[in-house]
């Protein structure tokens, strides 16, 4: 194994960061190797919005659940799907389509995880923010997003104050599947389920200690944020 894909599959989530600022050389480096990632088509439809301001900050951390490191990170990203900078150039674009959202949202991952680990080679660590989707409307309007601009997930970067167990994944075998799909045998869990439940316990998890196949059943059971098709047509996006 050698030392880039050592520090892939040592990747943690830090939600705990010193008081320590990340150097604007540091910055440009992560940003540089963020745009260095792969664009469906060239298109280039990201935009990353960074976030100084601590008044902006706390406001974020309340329309992001509470979630108190996007304010205490020395850094914080948004990341956007961005098709208002290609309609701005070519007016004539089509947009609205639900494969431009695709790419963007594909676009925007790739830059994400390109950003953390260049920033996890630097002795950084971080935590992205799904929670941005809370409510998207709030944080547009906060960030002043226009049409064909949507918010996708954040970012927070700084030097780690905390060191967590690694969390174990789900064996290679339960997610190589060769030559056709393989329809998943629930028997074939139960062992990364007492895995999984073991790690929880190690952390200091109160109350019951769940598998994974219990933590499914307690996300996938409620809604998952069901304004997000209202919203992404407000900002012109799945209307075709």
């Amino acid at each position: 194994m050698n030392t880039v894909v050592e520090l892939m599959c040592a990747h943690r989530s830090i939600r705990q960061f010193a008081q320590q600022p990340i150097s604007p050389g540091q910055l440009e480096q992560i940003l540089l190797a963020a745009q260095s990632a792969s664009s469906s088509s060239f298109l280039q439809a990201v935009s990353v919005i960074r976030v100084k301001d601590m008044a902006k900050r706390h406001q974020l951390v309340r329309l992001c659940g509470e979630q108190a490191y996007v304010a205490s990170a020395a850094e914080f990203l948004v990341f956007c799907i961005d098709f208002h900078r290609h309609r701005s150039l070519v007016p004539t674009a089509k947009t609205g389509y639900i494969e431009q959202l695709l790419i963007g949202a594909i676009d925007a991952g790739l830059m994400g995880q390109n950003a953390l680990l260049a920033a996890e080679s630097m002795g950084l660590g971080g935590v992205f923010i799904g929670a941005i989707r809370n409510d998207p409307e709030g944080v547009s309007q906060l960030l002043d997003l226009p049409e064909l601009v949507v918010p996708l997930f954040g970012l927070c970067l700084g030097y780690p104050a905390q060191s967590p167990d690694l969390k174990p994944r789900l064996p290679l075998q339960l997610v190589l599947h060769e030559e056709q799909y393989q329809a998943p045998d629930p028997c074939q869990f139960a062992a990364y389920d007492a895995l999984l439940a073991h790690y929880y316990r190690g952390r200091g998890e109160t109350g019951p200690v769940r598998g994974w196949t219990d933590q499914l059943e307690k996300i996938l059971s409620k809604e998952a944020r069901p304004f997000m098709f209202d919203y992404l047509k407000r900002r012109g996006f799945a209307l075709k």
